[in-house]
């Protein structure tokens, strides 16, 4: 199926532009942060006293009457996934961007980090259930093609369920790498045994999206509201005080059980803003882990 033209020329702009916030600010802290998972046979060299005797080569001691050993080096490459929630409620924002398309900026500053970084970069999209998978590979083709599948691609569905992702995640990545969940967590379903399934195999960062709009809603008068989701509309006078009560109330007891459900799993968790620089709370997050290790 052929891309329109205005698709590709956005592609490219926002390629552009998200490079240059890499280059500039991510590439070298995430070279940092984020190390191989394994070891690597390097090269042999001869024993010497208070080396390990079980990295001994003794076939290659035997045959040449000196003792040598094997010597390793860290594997650098990684395998990045980016899981991105591409569900109705994505499409909302009050500001100047929508939570998906910071979503955009945000999966494309970690893929081409990664790149950079030569690891592979992996893609999933997911509402309810899995819409679309990029296998992981290497290379600015890649990083490409996800920028096109993140601004082009059509979910069939319309509701959150993060447990889908999960499974699929759980049941498919093999070889312990990194996973950006990058969602707004409004999930339909409890998916707390899952990540932490995935967490115990896998590094899991969750990437949390919020509007202003959703924590606290101002005094508008009567607003009629859409659930972007499911369709479904209703009237609501905003200036009760009984609506402002129970709204703040009902979205702070879904912040809790959020981050319940993170901290158990250990999962680290990076919340952005749709009326916050997403690109300095990145580097924050990669600053903070770097005076971790």
């Amino acid at each position: 199926m052929a891309i329109p033209s205005e698709v590709l020329k956005k592609v490219k702009n926002i390629e552009i532009s998200i490079r240059k916030k890499v280059n500039n600010l991510f590439a070298g802290e995430y070279h940092t942060v984020f190390k191989g998972q394994g070891m690597t046979f390097a090269d042999f060299r001869e024993y010497v006293p208070g080396d390990d005797f079980r990295a001994i080569s003794w076939q290659l001691t035997a045959r040449t009457g000196k003792t040598y050993i094997k010597q390793f080096e860290e594997e650098r490459e990684l395998m990045v996934t980016l899981a991105v929630d591409v569900s109705g409620s994505v499409e909302f924002g009050s500001k100047s961007y929508l939570k998906g398309e910071i979503m955009t900026f945000i999966a494309a500053a970690l893929g081409m980090s990664a790149v950079k970084n030569k690891d592979q970069v992996g893609l999933l999209l997911f509402t309810d259930q899995v819409e679309h998978v990029v296998p992981a590979k290497k290379g600015r083709n890649q990083i490409m093609r996800i920028l096109r599948d993140l601004e082009y691609f059509k979910p069939e569905n319309r509701q959150t369920d993060i447990r889908s992702a999960l499974i699929y995640l759980n049941k498919t990545l093999k070889k312990r790498g990194v996973v950006f969940l990058i969602s707004d967590f409004y999930s339909a379903k409890d998916y707390s045994q899952e990540l932490r399934l995935l967490a115990q195999k896998h590094e899991v960062i969750a990437c949390i999206l919020q509007d202003p709009f959703e924590s606290e809603i101002p005094s508008l008068g009567l607003v009629e509201f859409e659930d972007l989701e499911t369709g479904e509309t209703v009237l609501v006078d905003t200036a009760q005080g009984f609506f402002q009560k129970n709204y703040k109330k009902n979205k702070e007891e879904q912040r809790q059980k959020r981050d319940r459900i993170l901290k158990l799993a250990q999962v680290d968790k990076i919340v952005l803003g749709t009326d916050q620089e997403w690109d300095k709370i990145l580097l924050k997050y990669f600053k903070q882990r770097k005076g971790q290790r």
